[in-house]
């Protein structure tokens, strides 16, 4: 075939040529940029991720800790109290709990900050603690600046959040050392912390990850390379093929969305279950303490009390258990709960069972005795009122803090009120302001995240008025006191009994 015969065939079909030239280098091109698109993108969920265990990992391993010394502490005060002393075992075991920690290379210091007197107590080794059950431990003392305790220095900057929250606090230094406070609370009683400075490092996975996505990205260019001549030689079952794909896709995103929707109702149950717990410590160390001081004198009110605190943790056991409440265990004509009585009992026998509240804070009463009982679970108005009364305790942002609680019936109206006010700084006003729903942000569902919720506000409130109005038919509401402090209102509408 002579020259001009090939070039006379080649512009007869110059537009295809032109063409798939055009379609391969825009969709190679397309490719290698989605290629290093995704590897962006990969990076910063790794990164994201590797942060996020980090902290987790730092945490639990903090916990796992702090409540192995609360056990080994408990169990010295009891052998200590019963005459049965033996310091060698003691330092024995906790210096074992230190070692193992330490020989973890990601772990750089950890030692137990002890507040007694007033004072602050180091302790990092079994030798320190048994002194510091003998009364023959110093307190510590802030020497030169590169022989001061890190962590005694990071819980004096954050002691006061710490001793009102009794919650885990932690910060990142350097992006990747963190130093973790856990509460330690032996019996329900703080007594101090545990601090951690803890490194965690998962590069080594990070880095295998996106090595393997780099090879996979490379193999299925290459692949896509080949597939695009396929697709040209056959286009019409390659768009068929493409079709499908989208149809895939798009069935596979559905089934990630109602995944995810699902991750997220649980998550919010997961919090809701924290939060309990978080009470159930409380409540057990009270009745760890109570069961220790029986004696003949006090049986019966300790042997009402205990049942009391036992109820309510059955209550919370439940309360884990269901994310959906059946009403019937929540309002039923069996039920006949005194609010009086279970406003006297929260506070004499929980708020006011706290070692610190006589200087923190203070409680004055003005209760009604006419006020009907209504057919609600005494521990469904626990649960309502315990959260609303810890609100001014946390944030009231003032000692001493004054709280009041006022009860009163209106007979004509057959209408019960219930007040809980304090004299403290109040409530942010974005909070009082309402959402689309209506309701006051102060009682919405909170995400941490949320750059108006500071990081206590909790689920508190929220819990109370979904009790209170959700399930019980009450009123709540939140409000500032013009003359200083806030309020909160539940009204109860009494119906006559059929």
């Amino acid at each position: 075939m002579r020259l001009s015969d090939i070039r006379t065939k080649i512009s007869q079909y110059r537009f295809d040529i032109n063409h798939m030239i055009v379609f391969f280098v825009v969709l190679i091109s397309f490719q290698v940029l989605l290629a290093f698109f995704q590897k962006s993108l990969l990076k910063d969920f790794l990164n994201d991720a590797q942060r996020w265990f980090q902290k987790y990992y730092a945490e639990r391993v903090a916990i796992v800790t702090s409540a192995s010394l609360e056990n080994l502490f408990e169990n010295q005060q009891r052998m200590r109290s019963e005459g049965r002393i033996d310091e060698a075992q003691m330092i024995y075991s906790v210096n074992v709990i230190f070692k193992q920690l330490v020989l973890q290379r990601s772990i750089e210091d950890i030692s137990l900050i002890l507040l007694k007197d007033g004072r602050t107590y180091l302790v990092s080794n079994g030798q320190q603690m048994n002194d510091f059950f003998k009364g023959t431990l110093g307190p510590y003392v802030k020497g030169p600046p590169e022989s001061n305790s890190l962590g005694v220095a990071y819980f004096t900057m954050v002691k006061d959040e710490m001793v009102r929250s009794e919650r885990i606090i932690s910060e990142v230094v350097d992006q990747k050392t963190f130093n973790v406070l856990v509460p330690f609370v032996p019996y329900g009683e703080y007594l101090g912390v545990l601090y951690i400075r803890i490194s965690p490092d998962f590069t080594l996975l990070t880095d295998e990850v996106q090595s393997n996505f780099d090879k996979v990205s490379y193999a299925f260019s290459g692949l896509v390379f080949l597939g695009l001549i396929v697709m040209y030689i056959v286009s019409t079952g390659a768009v068929k093929e493409r079709n499908e794909a989208q149809e895939r896709l798009l069935a596979e995103h559905q089934v990630n969305l109602k995944k995810q929707i699902q991750l997220e109702k649980e998550a919010i149950f997961t919090k809701r279950i924290y939060h309990t717990h978080h009470k159930a410590e409380k409540i057990m160390g009270f009745i760890k303490n109570d069961v220790r001081m029986i004696d003949s004198a006090h049986l019966e009110e300790i042997k009402k009390r205990v049942i009391a605190y036992s109820n309510f943790i059955s209550r919370i056991i439940y309360d884990m258990k269901w994310y959906d409440q059946d009403i019937n265990t929540i309002v039923n004509p069996v039920f006949h709960s005194n609010i009086n009585a279970i406003i006297e009992f929260i506070v004499q026998n929980v708020f006011l069972r706290i070692s610190s509240h006589n200087e923190m804070f203070a409680f004055t009463f003005d209760l009604d005795r006419r006020v009907p009982t209504v057919p609600v679970n005494e521990f469904i108005i626990w649960e309502i009122l315990e959260p609303l009364i810890q609100n001014s305790i946390d944030h009231g942002k003032k000692v001493p803090l004054d709280i009041s609680i006022a009860t009163h019936y209106d007979a004509d109206k057959k209408e019960s009120t219930v007040r809980i006010a304090d004299d403290g700084v109040g409530i942010d006003q974005i909070l009082l302001e309402l959402d689309s729903k209506g309701m006051k942000h102060i009682f919405a569902e909170k995400d941490q995240s949320d750059g108006m919720v500071s990081s206590h506000s909790g689920y508190g409130c929220y819990i109370a008025h979904q009790m209170a109005v959700g399930k019980c038919d009450w009123e709540l509401d939140a409000e500032n006191i013009p003359e200083g402090g806030c309020c909160f209102t539940i009204k109860i509408h009494h119906r006559d009994k059929q």
